[in-house]
């Protein structure tokens, strides 16, 4: 009798003890990165990244990232401007938004230390179009009820599929460039802490 009622008692803390999934996950955006790479003249290739990313995982399993498009940063004040308003129109379309669903029985089963492997079908809608991709990512469950989402490759989003065309256009006449590529490779790593009640 005593012996049950001390397997019952440890699992009992266990259940207590151990992160909720069911409480969803907010992004870090302090412990996150979201980099984007542009080529100009065939062969020059710069990084850049956009420096405030919001987003969660919620208990439906539902991941969405909002990438707020006016926080681009190319190391180029002067670049990052004619990006806000030639290329992004931020005054138009404030943000992007990346949304996925992942099986949260399979975020629940990745142990502490431990990662996942998943292809994930996502939704990107940037400038004003929303378009399907196939995104592979490794999941992490990190000690400190934390998890990282982070690109196994890169992701090449096409110019062309979001109607920016015609903005890489005048920053190419603005820059008097010869060419800029329209696909740009996407690279992200991604930090969720565990929503507190």
């Amino acid at each position: 009798m005593l012996k049950n009622y001390l397997t019952l008692l440890a699992i009992a803390v266990t259940f207590i003890s151990a992160p909720s999934f069911a409480d969803g996950w907010i992004l870090d955006s302090h412990k996150s990165q979201l980099n984007f790479i542009s080529i100009k003249k065939g062969s020059i290739a710069e990084i850049h990244q956009f420096k405030i990313l919001q987003g969660q995982y919620d208990d439906q399993g539902n991941l969405t990232v909002n990438i707020d498009l006016a926080s681009v940063d190319t190391h180029n004040v002067v670049r990052d401007g004619r990006m806000k308003e030639h290329l992004f129109e931020t005054d138009k379309y404030a943000s992007a938004t990346l949304s996925a669903a992942i099986d949260s029985e399979i975020i629940d089963a990745i142990a502490e230390g431990a990662s996942e492997e998943l292809t994930v079908d996502a939704i990107l809608d940037l400038h004003g179009v929303s378009k399907a991709l196939s995104i592979d990512v490794i999941i992490t469950r990190l000690v400190g009820a934390k998890l990282s989402v982070v690109s196994v490759k890169p992701v090449v989003v096409n110019a062309a599929d979001f109607s920016l065309v015609s903005g890489i256009n005048k920053l190419m006449a603005l820059a008097k460039l010869p060419s800029i590529s329209q696909a740009v490779p996407v690279t992200f790593y991604l930090t969720f802490n565990l929503k507190r009640n």
